[in-house]
């Protein structure tokens, strides 16, 4: 959720008894929130008069600017919000993130506040490829073990693979070098130190979705759902060699695990 500052009149716009007619607009009809909002006598509109807009990421890169940005886009007035914060991308990326949580460790570093920059210690050593591949490999030579590599736009475990050799990853570069240099399309990826003694539920992997509504970083301001869901492996954890290409043992998303004939 986010609002930028501007003036607005919000006076009343009609319903029979005086109050306030709430108007929104939407890039997704066919959706359950489009559903929710019309359930809730809100009012559709076309133009720009809406006081709340649902709409999907493309929509917020091409028409709401970024914070600080002197270029163009909709600038949204008091009472007008929509639901994404034009920069969410900085979060959500998975290289940018990783970007992220470092410079804000380094940050603290830097200013002396030691206990607090090791509370950064939730997310594993991450390079981005290929433009940290000499990192990577340099990293992969002094502690070896298992990486995971995941690429940095894609979802449901789609692309996601572990490597544990050093030809695998000297493999996988050259061939991304060679894809670029003959101009080919080619995505970039993140590669992180594989948690090899994650938390277990039986003897297998899984994870936890929780849901969250952020209407402010600065100050802070986030609503927790309290239910959420558990996502599991169908197949028992394991490290052996011939275990390594398994997505059924390493990954808990649903679109790879309902493959599985166990599942």
């Amino acid at each position: 959720m986010m609002e930028k500052t501007s003036r607005r009149d919000n006076t009343s716009r009609g319903g029979n008894n005086g109050t306030r007619v709430i108007k929104f607009g939407t890039t997704l009809h066919n959706t359950l929130p489009y559903q929710a909002l019309k359930a809730r006598g809100w009012k559709e509109t076309e133009g720009d008069d809406w006081d709340f807009f649902y709409a999907d990421t493309g929509w917020i890169h091409e028409n709401m600017p970024y914070a600080g940005s002197s270029g163009g886009g909709l600038r949204l007035q008091d009472s007008q919000k929509v639901n994404h914060f034009p920069n969410h991308i900085e979060l959500t990326r998975k290289d940018l993130m990783a970007k992220n949580l470092k410079r804000a460790k380094k940050a603290l570093e830097k200013e002396g506040r030691l206990a607090e920059a090791a509370a950064f210690d939730f997310f594993p050593m991450t390079f981005t490829l290929p433009s940290e591949g000499a990192m990577f490999i340099r990293a992969f030579k002094e502690q070896g073990g298992i990486w995971i590599m995941k690429p940095i736009g894609r979802a449901q475990g789609k692309g996601i693979f572990l490597v544990n050799r050093l030809a695998q990853i000297d493999g996988w570069l050259k061939e991304r070098g060679q894809q670029k240099a003959e101009n080919c399309c080619y995505e970039n990826y993140v590669s992180q130190r594989y948690v090899h003694n994650p938390y277990l539920v039986g003897g297998k992997k899984f994870d936890l979705r929780i849901y969250a509504v952020c209407l402010s970083y600065a100050p802070l301001k986030v609503y927790l759902y309290r239910e959420g869901f558990a996502r599991f492996s169908s197949t028992r954890y394991s490290l052996q060699k011939d275990d390594i290409n398994n997505s059924y043992i390493h990954l808990t998303n649903h679109a790879i695990q309902k493959k599985d004939a166990t599942y």
